[in-house]
């Protein structure tokens, strides 16, 4: 977004989601959710039970009342009142750490009537409230509860007979490690997920609604303080500029900053913190929200408007205005000593932009990190950051 000279007050943007993450010249694959997979392991044990004999076929329905077949990777009678499926997760061509995961559902027949869902090994458990679970219960989603439910029961009578129904992930908890459920609350595996049914490959939508789920946790647990920072290097930063907060605070927001804002605000949360590098800092100064790349530019022009609203020389802010990247940019503030006031400027516009998206109801302080991400190199308000008047670059860590 090119930049007016002396304008600060840009338009605010919020782009659409891209449909994928990446541009490729062939369609990307679809694939299942461990929800769905769920659903069809156990309806595939419930039939297995109902009928007395394997099942090699089974199908279920989506949420959007498409039906679906699943051949399961195993199933077998393990009494006359137990019985097991196991389906294996394709993910498709998204790349998701369930991928190849072994979703088993056990289901056992006893007296009485009704359906029971629970989780077993390498299904986590909640600890924390703010992801619409009990704290206590299984990490299984609403929806792929209610799309187990209706799959067991297209299978069996839970009307004469009570059947209880367990999800287990025998690597669940190896690869629970890739994701945020710990910091979630979400301990001992992962989440069996879901809303649709299926997972659109590179899916940005998904990160979307794990930022707005860590922003309500975070909600939950009584904290007004969100620090969010746009991947795992600002993370450490902003954790060592801010070590009073605790971990649920803090917040990989990635490209979806307008997202985050908009949940927080309606959460009633009063102060945001960002940290970030030039780059998205740039783009959010230029009043862009959903900062993916296919949606938005680095305006180094933006960057030369800075340089010259600090009183920078014209032909600093021409060659800046003529940066390469945003990288580029900082080097050529770094080398002509400009860099902590050409930065202070920069966070002052992201904070104001931040502040005006929420229509006032958060305030916004900003910090700028340098490459590696733990050093405070700009801020607004300074004083936040610890970096005082006399201070020409550093922070803490």
């Amino acid at each position: 977004m090119a930049e007016t000279p002396g304008t600060d007050r840009p338009e605010l943007r919020e782009p659409d989601l891209p449909r994928t993450a990446k541009v490729r010249q062939k369609a990307l694959r679809t694939g299942w959710t461990t929800g769905t997979c769920a659903s069809a392991a156990a309806k595939a044990a419930a039939q297995a039970l109902a009928t007395g004999r394997p099942v090699e076929v089974v199908e279920v329905g989506l949420p959007s009342g498409r039906r679906v077949t699943f051949a399961p990777e195993r199933c077998t009678l393990l009494s006359a009142d137990r019985a097991e499926a196991v389906v294996v997760k394709d993910a498709g061509d998204d790349p998701d750490v369930t991928h190849g995961a072994h979703i088993t559902a056990t289901v056992t027949r006893g007296p009485g009537s009704g359906l029971e869902l629970d989780g077993g090994v390498g299904v986590g458990v909640v600890t924390r409230p703010g992801l619409g679970l009990e704290p206590g219960t299984a990490a299984i989603n609403p929806v792929p509860r209610e799309m187990i439910t209706a799959a067991v029961r297209e299978a069996a009578d839970t009307d004469r007979q009570r059947l209880t129904v367990v999800i287990s992930v025998p690597e669940g908890e190896r690869m629970a490690r890739k994701t945020t459920n710990a910091r979630l609350g979400i301990l001992g595996g992962i989440s069996i997920l879901g809303t649709t049914g299926i997972v659109r490959p590179f899916s940005t939508a998904s990160w979307r609604a794990s930022v707005e789920q860590a922003v309500s946790v975070m909600a939950a647990q009584g904290e007004d303080t969100l620090v969010l920072c746009t991947g795992g290097r600002t993370e450490k930063g902003a954790m060592a500029l801010l070590p009073h907060l605790p971990e649920v605070c803090f917040v990989e927001v990635g490209d979806f900053t307008g997202a985050a804002l908009r949940r927080a605000a309606g959460h009633g949360l009063s102060r945001v913190v960002f940290v970030g590098m030039v780059g998205k800092l740039t783009k959010l100064a230029a009043g862009v929200l959903m900062t993916h790349y296919t949606r938005s530019k680095v305006s180094t022009e933006l960057l030369g408007g800075v340089t010259r609203a600090v009183g920078g020389p014209e032909r600093l802010a021409a060659e800046v205005g003529a940066a390469n990247t945003g990288r580029h940019a900082y080097e050529l503030w770094e080398e002509a000593g400009l860099l902590r006031p050409a930065g202070d400027e920069l966070c002052r516009r992201v904070a104001e932009v931040l502040t005006r998206f929420t229509e006032g109801a958060l305030r916004a302080e900003v910090a700028m990190v340098d490459f590696t991400g733990r050093r405070v190199v700009a801020a607004h308000p300074a004083g936040f950051a610890g970096l005082g008047p006399d201070r020409a670059e550093g922070g803490r860590g």
